[in-house]
């Protein structure tokens, strides 16, 4: 067997470029142009593969290691026909790599100097156990971070997949996330309290190797791909021998050796004018996803390298640091005092859940920043009623309930599109209106968990049919606490039905940005003047509450007028 001693190949115009992974262990069998290692310079990221096949020996640069063209990087032993047929075809190089390569002895005392530095815990767990899969945070329908309130499974348990692995809980819904594959867990790398988003790790499980193989291949020609893209990558020339002094050192000893000095060129690149940062381009985009400024982040890395567990800790720290607004108080408005409530009798302190702390504070919030004003009417919805009980056997048909939220969700679409005031929002500053062009309307829905308000989209480009079957099914998900944040934001305007229920009428609260709210209370007979005499109607309480802010006496007035006229006679819906 001979040492072959790989050096960093061509880097494709960089000169300087940083060790970000090192993937084997002494006695790994390498084949032709396996990876090595990865580099990684400002613009791109590159695997330096093998020349030739053997049997890896032993890595002479450091994870975190700045290294530059002709540097030796690693060490593997290859049988005699491979050297001489890799010293054949470099032959014509050769001179000229020497020329750029400082040339070192090759001995047992300076091997015995060079020593890699040790490899994380999870790059051990990928190279010795091909088994062994990290399963993420499938889609949310969201890049927000929610909360895990409860791990579902234990180190051990086998999970098949989509078994619930652990519960998120956001501002307005729970979640379960579910395995992504079947298999044993052998680590959960998540707590409760922790945030997550889509593709965050959860736990390493224990897979059937076909399904490792698979998802590895699939990462493998991303990686290439994106390296094939970025730069140019050559095979690294066979040499004999190299420079111990320009080995970078291990952790714990000086990072830049006197015979590596950056250029300025480099140095310019690394952290530009327009950034301000010295961090990869892996860096950026994580920090991009997670709305991270950069700038606001110490680095940790050599020379102040901004590295992404930098990034991790910026937003945990941030996080944490984000309590939940007080309920009480604000705005200047003394707290209600504490009282002892023991002293007149047995009692029971029960915790409020995140859904109800969150409601709560929004509330406040929304009743002191909103100025409220609220407009009565009835509705007269006796043909309405009439035609609905008319479509039973229909609904049976098709098998989808239609009640009177369907119609009024689609009146509402409707009214928003005649009264553009109300499709509107006020800007942060309090400068300017944010007029919208969709329509998408919210149902506050009443959850053991507390209250949620699903949006249905495009109210106006959709039947009483396709509204009907969206309100089941979105509030059979608000029950069940499986709404995505996705499903709960976007909405122009809120109804909220107490029909069910009962009650005469009630003034609901805007659920700002939004500007107006729509309260609806049980419908009645009563005698209603015809004219000519008094006759039995269907009648409905609404209660139209705005923000005076952005609506208007006039506008509300409106609003409500033509919302009455849509409920009292549907024919108006379909022109």
């Amino acid at each position: 067997m001979t040492i072959q001693t790989i050096v960093v190949p061509d880097l494709g115009g960089a000169e300087t470029v940083e060790v970000i992974e090192l993937g084997l262990n002494p006695g790994d069998q390498v084949e032709l142009e396996d990876s090595l290692l990865v580099l990684e310079s400002d613009k791109a990221t590159m695997d330096v593969p093998s020349p030739a096949s053997g049997v890896f020996s032993k890595y002479l640069v450091a994870e975190g290691a700045t290294v530059k063209v002709g540097d030796p990087i690693a060490e593997i032993e290859v049988s005699g026909e491979a050297a001489g047929s890799g010293a054949e075809s470099a032959d014509s190089e050769e001179v000229e790599q020497i020329a750029h390569a400082p040339v070192v002895e090759s001995s047992e005392d300076n091997s015995a100097e060079q020593q890699a530095a040790p490899q994380s815990e999870s790059e051990q767990i990928v190279a010795s156990q091909s088994s062994q899969l990290m399963v993420k945070v499938p889609d949310i329908g969201s890049d927000e971070k929610v909360e895990v309130i409860e791990i579902s499974v234990a180190v051990g348990d086998y999970v098949n997949e989509g078994d619930t692995l652990v519960v998120l809980e956001s501002d307005k819904a729970t979640m379960d996330v579910p395995s992504t594959h079947s298999g044993k867990v052998l680590k959960i790398v998540v707590a409760e309290g922790d945030k997550l988003a889509t593709g965050d790790d959860v736990a390493l499980f224990e897979v059937e190797s076909a399904e490792v193989s698979a998802d590895a291949a699939a990462e493998e020609t991303a990686a290439h791909s994106v390296a094939k893209t970025e730069s140019t990558s050559v095979a690294a020339p066979v040499v004999a021998e190299s420079n111990a002094n320009s080995i970078q050192a291990a952790p714990g000893q000086p990072a830049q050796p006197p015979s590596i000095k950056p250029s300025v060129a480099s140095a310019a690149t690394e952290k530009s004018a327009g950034a301000e940062v010295y961090a990869g381009p892996a860096v950026r985009l994580i920090a991009r996803e997670l709305g991270v400024e950069l700038s606001q982040v110490t680095g940790s890395g050599p020379r102040g390298r901004i590295l992404k567990d930098d990034v991790n800790n910026f937003v945990k720290q941030v996080m944490q640091n984000k309590a939940v607004p007080e309920v009480t108080g604000g705005s200047g408005i003394p707290p209600v005092p504490a009282v002892d409530f023991s002293q007149f009798g047995e009692i029971e302190e029960i915790a409020l859940n995140k859904i109800q702390k969150l409601t709560a504070a929004n509330m406040q919030r929304n009743w002191l920043n909103v100025p409220h004003v609220t407009q009565f009417d009835d509705a007269d919805i006796t043909e309405l009623e009439a035609f609905r009980k008319g479509l039973k056997a229909e609904c049976e048909k098709r098998g989808v309930k239609v009640t009177p939220v369907a119609f009024l969700i689609k009146a509402i679409g409707a009214a928003l599109q005649a009264n553009p005031e109300f499709n509107r929002s006020l800007s942060a500053d309090g400068q300017n209106f944010i007029q919208k062009h969709y329509y998408h309307v919210g149902m506050a829905v009443d959850t053991p968990r507390g209250l949620v308000v699903p949006v249905i989209k495009d109210v106006n480009e959709k039947g009483i049919w396709d509204i009907s079957a969206e309100i089941s099914e979105l509030a059979a998900k608000a029950r069940d606490g499986k709404l995505k944040p996705a499903e709960m934001q976007g909405g122009c305007f809120t109804l909220s039905s107490l029909g069910a229920i009962g009650g005469n009428g009630f003034t609901p609260i805007v659920n700002s940005p939004e500007v107006g709210i729509l309260g609806v209370s049980k419908s009645q007979m009563k005698p209603v003047w015809d004219g000519a005499e008094f006759a039995p109607r269907l009648m409905l309480p609404l209660a139209l509450s705005y923000d005076h802010r952005v609506i208007n006496g006039g506008d509300a007035g409106r609003f409500m007028t033509y919302l009455v006229k849509l409920l009292s006679d549907i024919r108006y819906l379909a022109l």
